[in-house]
C-alpha cells in the first residue's frame, strides 16, 4: 500500500473524530496531535500541520455555533483578544516553567473539576435562571480568561476549549451551549496565531492537510449540530470524556 495512502488512513478518521469532540466540549488536540505522531511524523511537522487542520475545524465550528444565536459577540471578541495576548506571554513562560510540573498540578487540578461537574448537575444547564452581568464585569472577566487560558494554550495546550467553556460558565453565568460557542471564537484566535507562526517556519505538510481538513471540517460540523440540538446535556457528557482522557494523557507522559 502507497505510504501516503497509509497515512492517511491513520490520521483522517482521528482527526474527523477530534473535530467532531472539539467543536462539541473542547480538546480535540488531545487527539488530533497523537495521530499525526502515530502515522509517522516529525514533531514540528504534526504540531504544524495539526494547528492548520484544527484552526480550519474551528473556525467551521464557531460560524455553526454563530449562525445559531450561540456566541454572545462581546465576550467572544473579548477573550479572542485576550487570547491573543496570553498565548503569546504562555510560549514565552514555557522555557521557565518545566512541563512535568505543570501537568502534575493539572493531574491534581482535573479530578477536582470532574467532582465539581458530577456534584453540581445544575452547572450550565440550560433552563438554570439567568443571572444578568454588568457590561464592564463581562468585559473584564472575558478578557481574563482569553490571558489565562490563553497563557495555558502557549505553556501546555489540550483541553483549551474545554477550560474556557467551564470559566464561561462558572463566571459569567453562561449555559455550557452559549460558553461552548464563545470558546470556540477565542480558541480560533489563538489556533490561527500559532498556525501563521507555523506555516511562515514551513512547518505544514500541505499534501496531508488537505486531506485532513476535510475531515476535520465535516467532524466540526457534525459535532457542532450534535451540541446544539442537545443542548448543555450533551456537552456536559462530552466534557467527562475529555477531561478523563486529558488526565489519562498527562499521567501517561509522567510516568513514562
Amino acid at each position: 500500500m502507497d505510504e501516503f495512502l497509509k497515512t492517511c488512513l491513520i490520521v483522517c478518521p482521528l482527526v474527523f473524530l477530534a473535530g467532531f469532540v472539539d467543536s462539541v466540549a473542547g480538546g480535540g488536540g488531545i487527539i488530533s496531535l497523537p495521530a499525526y505522531l502515530m502515522a509517522g511524523l516529525p514533531a514540528h511537522l504534526a504540531a504544524g500541520t495539526n494547528k492548520v487542520v484544527n484552526s480550519c475545524g474551528t473556525l467551521t465550528a464557531t460560524v455553526k455555533y454563530f449562525r445559531n444565536g450561540k456566541v454572545r459577540l462581546r465576550p467572544a471578541v473579548v477573550a479572542a483578544l485576550g487570547a491573543l495576548a496570553g498565548a503569546a506571554g504562555g510560549a514565552q513562560l514555557a522555557s521557565m516553567i518545566s512541563e512535568a510540573a505543570l501537568e502534575t498540578i493539572m493531574l491534581i487540578a482535573l479530578p477536582c473539576v470532574a467532582v465539581f461537574l458530577v456534584m453540581r448537575r445544575d452547572f450550565g444547564r440550560d433552563d438554570a435562571p439567568a443571572v444578568e452581568v454588568g457590561a464592564r464585569r463581562e468585559v473584564v472577566v472575558s478578557a481574563l480568561i482569553g490571558l489565562g487560558i490563553g497563557c495555558y494554550d502557549g505553556l501546555l495546550g489540550p483541553g483549551t476549549g474545554t477550560f474556557m467553556i467551564l470559566c464561561f460558565t462558572a463566571f459569567l453565568s453562561m449555559d455550557l451551549l452559549t460558553a461552548s460557542g464563545c470558546s470556540k471564537a477565542a480558541n480560533l484566535a489563538s489556533n490561527v496565531s500559532s498556525a501563521a507562526v507555523w506555516i511562515l517556519h514551513g512547518s505544514v505538510l500541505w499534501k496531508l492537510a488537505a486531506p485532513a481538513v476535510a475531515c476535520n471540517i465535516l467532524g466540526a460540523v457534525l459535532g457542532s449540530r450534535y451540541a446544539i440540538r442537545g443542548g448543555s446535556r450533551k456537552i456536559r457528557g462530552m466534557m467527562f470524556v475529555v477531561l478523563g482522557l486529558l488526565f489519562l494523557k498527562m499521567l501517561y507522559e509522567l510516568v513514562t
